[in-house]
């Protein structure tokens, strides 16, 4: 899997400093709460149990103690079809938290790669037509809503904007994977990826992989928002950590250069960099914050269950899971 370096004098000082600051490299076992498969195995297509554990077992594999698995917009049967798989594997795998639901009630100027087809109006209604205890994320164009966010955080599930355009983010928990199928930053007017910046309540998605989003904006998502609320995600493809290059996702067909993957008409896709390397990115050139790991425990009331130990230039050199 490549690594993106930058090669950049004060980044490698301010990395260096830091690391001579720290007493030793631990921090908690790693919780990703958005990917949608990896070793060519795809949560929406996934027709066994076994084929998410096999997930689950490479995971912890790379210091990922827990997991959202994350479903893209589809059928509503397919839907309730796969979280009914993913929901068999958590009896038998604990490290599987719930279910991330993407796609569904997302806008269409912000779709991304995601089918139209299957889009639907953000009502009570339409949400029980799938709606599932394991769930416990859900992405959403917020202003579409019709009454569906109140429902849902009464329910104790994290909503959080996404593939949207809206600004308003004040009901909202979170924002997923920020800068990517958002209206972005603009020095006139409000947009969501400004909004997401300047609230220091809401708690942010960042594929750091260095081909979703740029050094210089994660600098400013690193400057502008308080440290404790920042979420590394890898939005990992099926394809990842696989010999894949071509495959179908979300009724698209998705081709991996060995860069980035995207769809026929060049729209980028999901990532191809999973945790452990956004880590060692992010140390490399002097962006990583052991407490973006911690981070997830809090936003999900989570408690750590292992640790991680990382050397000098964040390679993972051991891991440790309790129970």
């Amino acid at each position: 899997m490549k690594v993106f370096p930058i090669n950049n004098k004060a980044y490698n000082i301010k990395f260096k400093q830091g690391l001579k600051n720290m007493a030793n490299r631990k921090t908690p076992l790693m919780i990703e709460q958005h990917i949608h498969g990896a070793y060519g195995v795809d949560f929406n297509r996934a027709s066994s149990t076994y084929e998410i554990l096999f997930v689950a077992e490479r995971l912890l594999k790379l210091g990922i103690g827990g997991f959202f698995p994350t479903l893209v917009t589809d059928s509503i049967e397919n839907i309730k079809r796969q979280i009914e798989v993913i929901k068999n594997a958590a009896k038998q795998c604990p490290r599987i938290l719930g279910i991330h639901l993407e796609g569904i009630f997302i806008n269409p100027e912000k779709r991304g790669i995601q089918n139209p087809e299957h889009f639907l109006p953000l009502t009570v209604e339409n949400y029980k037509l799938i709606e599932d205890d394991f769930i416990k994320i859900v992405t959403l164009a917020p202003e579409l809503n019709e009454g569906l966010i109140d429902y849902l955080r009464n329910k104790g599930i994290k909503v959080q904007a996404g593939h949207c355009i809206g600004s308003n983010l004040s009901n909202v928990d979170g924002v997923t994977h920020v800068f990517n199928a958002m209206a972005g930053i603009t020095h006139r007017g409000k947009t969501t990826a400004l909004s997401a910046l300047i609230d220091d309540n809401l708690y942010t998605e960042i594929i750091a992989d260095g081909v979703h989003v740029s050094d210089d904006a994660l600098k400013l998502l690193f400057k502008a928002k308080p440290e404790d609320k920042i979420l590394l995600v890898s939005d990992a493809l099926p394809i990842t950590n696989s010999d894949i290059k071509e495959a179908v996702f979300a009724d698209s067909k998705i081709s991996y250069d060995g860069t980035k993957a995207t769809s026929a008409n060049g729209t980028l896709a999901g990532s191809t960099t999973m945790l452990d390397k956004i880590v060692k990115r992010l140390g490399y050139i002097g962006l990583f914050n052991p407490q973006y790991i911690k981070n997830a425990y809090t936003y999900h009331g989570l408690t750590p269950k292992g640790e991680i130990t990382w050397d000098d230039e964040w390679n993972i050199v051991n891991i440790s899971e309790e129970g």
